[in-house]
């Protein structure tokens, strides 16, 4: 019963992060709402979200938790998020996502003194090698500026992770910085005015992806994480853009094509094989 409960749970969890790929991106290509209007309303709606999650387990101090710090990372992922998805694919932008968060993650675990072994080293040469395949001009290359942003993002979450590890209980730890990232997409939002559009569809996108799978969907993550080893943990991520391509074909009408197959391949199994030989036990 505990194996089928970490399973249920770690996949309801990844399929809540590809759910906000696919929502921002179908609501930037199929409603009026504006990027920035969307990072406001994602980062509300998820803040409610998690205050009431908290409430209901009888933590009504929030703000007691989190950082001013981590919010500026929050936040500046979610803003990046979502004009990046104003150019790139459901499945393009999660891979270069999670492949950015998982880089920064290992690139700083470096900086700090782990130094990879021979086999990491071919990991990092393969998925850099993907990422080059990937980013090349050509018919199927993503918007270089879109791509930028969307590495951004992923650079932003990446660093919020590191933060956020050991910083406290997890939930209560991410509605407090929730909280006080409201006031940094505020003024975001203000600032963008004059370019402000908005929708009904676009709007209910941004509350479900702020609400169910921003913050119901990282509320699960943190059931799930405790009863991961964690190279699981950071193995299992790997998962979302794969489920987020498979979403965007079946549910946005997105092309698959052969280059971000294959370069999708070598960056996610670049990055597994640099987690995995990173926690491989010495003969």
């Amino acid at each position: 019963m505990v194996q089928l409960r970490v399973f249920v749970l770690t996949a309801l969890a990844m399929i809540a992060f590809a759910g906000n790929s696919l929502l921002c991106r179908a609501a930037l290509r199929d409603t009026d709402i504006d990027a920035a209007s969307f990072t406001s309303v994602r980062l509300v709606s998820g803040a409610l979200m998690l205050w009431l999650l908290l409430a209901l387990r009888g933590n009504r101090q929030p703000l007691r938790y989190g950082s001013w710090g981590s919010a500026v990372a929050l936040f500046a992922y979610a803003a990046t998020f979502s004009f990046a998805y104003g150019g790139v694919s459901a499945a393009m932008g999660a891979l270069l996502l999670f492949g950015a968060v998982q880089a920064t993650m290992i690139g700083i675990g470096i900086w700090h003194g782990n130094r990879p072994n021979g086999v990491q080293w071919a990991g990092f040469v393969v998925a850099f090698t993907g990422l080059i395949g990937l980013l090349l001009p050509g018919l199927s290359a993503p918007p270089v500026g879109s791509a930028v942003l969307m590495i951004l993002a992923g650079v932003s979450w990446g660093i919020y992770s590191l933060r956020a590890k050991g910083a406290g209980e997890p939930t209560a730890v991410t509605t407090g910085n929730f909280i006080r990232s409201v006031p940094l997409a505020l003024v975001l939002s203000t600032a963008m005015l004059s370019r402000m559009e908005m929708d009904a569809a676009g709007f209910l996108y941004a509350v479900a992806s702020g609400a169910i799978t921003s913050g119901m969907g990282y509320a699960i993550w943190y059931m799930a994480l405790p009863l991961l080893r964690a190279t699981s943990a950071a193995t299992v991520q790997l998962s979302v853009p794969v489920i987020a391509a498979l979403g965007g074909v079946l549910l946005l009408n997105e092309p698959l094509t052969l280059r971000l197959v294959v370069a999708g391949a070598a960056i996610l199994g670049g990055i597994a094989i640099v987690i995995l030989a990173g926690n491989r036990k010495p003969a």
